[in-house]
């Protein structure tokens, strides 16, 4: 072997040790740039709804926010409806044989309760509304962005955070929060009625079990949840649909990323959201 041919090949040996680093690195600043990018949105938005609530001649635009909300969420609630349905109807039938073998099947309320109010209501909501909404979104935005739609506002000195990101930031938080409420409704009917046509578990007994279990804080702990999802749902499209680079492919990339990173956030959220609950519930 000639001497460069050993330069090379250690040269090639170097490279192999240095990509898995180049490649967490790469990564780990890409999501400390769009961490940073959605917190910059946010300060923003606050920003601007805290000008239109306190000035006169700053005005939230009504008509474009209930626009956004019929658009966003009333499209969404067949098919929130839908899979929370089947959640309910799936967790009674789940939980009834182990439940049987002790001879308490009549306790599927208690614990349907919980998990639904305090859980899996406003994380199907959030799951339905990232894939349905979160995406049109970004998509919506980055087609302006791709047609120098923004570059238009902003040549009119009109900002772009007043006039499109706060439309669907608070289409997403209202439409979230009562996507959340719907789905904890029709998953508690559904295996409402599961339990008695299935389980031969009377209603009476039922909503006793449930509203014995299930307390008014679940409920709120859901609530907050809800408001916090949709937050995340509506800042994380806007960013990545204002940030687009790229052309039509750049569009692709921002709703995928949306999406992906809408439900990683969620889920993160609600794990710090169980964590706090669980230690408030310690003390």
């Amino acid at each position: 072997m000639s001497e460069y041919d050993g330069q090379a090949e250690k040269q090639t040996i170097g490279q192999r040790l240095i990509a898995p680093a180049g490649f967490i690195g790469s990564r780990t600043l890409g999501l400390l740039d769009q961490v940073g990018a959605v917190y910059g949105l946010l300060i923003d938005t606050l920003r601007w709804l805290y000008r239109g609530l306190t000035r006169r001649r700053v005005r939230l635009g009504v008509p474009a926010i209930m626009s956004q909300i019929v658009r966003v969420g009333v499209r969404s609630v067949f098919i929130v409806s839908l899979v929370s349905g089947c959640v309910g109807l799936i967790l009674v039938l789940q939980m009834a044989p182990p439940l049987d073998q002790f001879g308490r099947k009549d306790l599927v309320a208690n614990i349907l309760g919980v998990a639904i109010l305090r859980e899996l209501g406003p994380l199907i909501a959030a799951i339905v509304l990232t894939g349905f909404a979160g995406a049109a979104i970004a998509a919506e935005l980055g087609t302006m962005v791709v047609g120098e739609e923004i570059e238009a506002l902003q040549a009119q000195a009109l900002n772009p955070v007043r006039f499109l990101v706060i439309p669907r930031f608070l289409a997403a938080v209202v439409s979230m929060t009562c996507l959340a409420v719907i789905a904890n409704i029709v998953s508690i009917t559904c295996g409402l009625l599961i339990a008695l046509l299935v389980l031969n578990i009377p209603v009476a007994t039922f909503m006793d079990n449930l509203l014995q279990q299930a307390k008014m804080v679940d409920f709120l702990t859901g609530v907050a949840k809800s408001v916090v999802f949709g937050s995340l749902i509506g800042l994380i499209a806007c960013s990545n649909g204002l940030r687009v680079t790229g052309g039509a492919a750049g569009v692709g990339r921002a709703t995928t990323n949306t999406v992906v990173q809408s439900v990683v956030a969620i889920v993160l959220a609600d794990l710090l959201f169980t964590a706090i609950f669980f230690a408030w519930e310690l003390n």
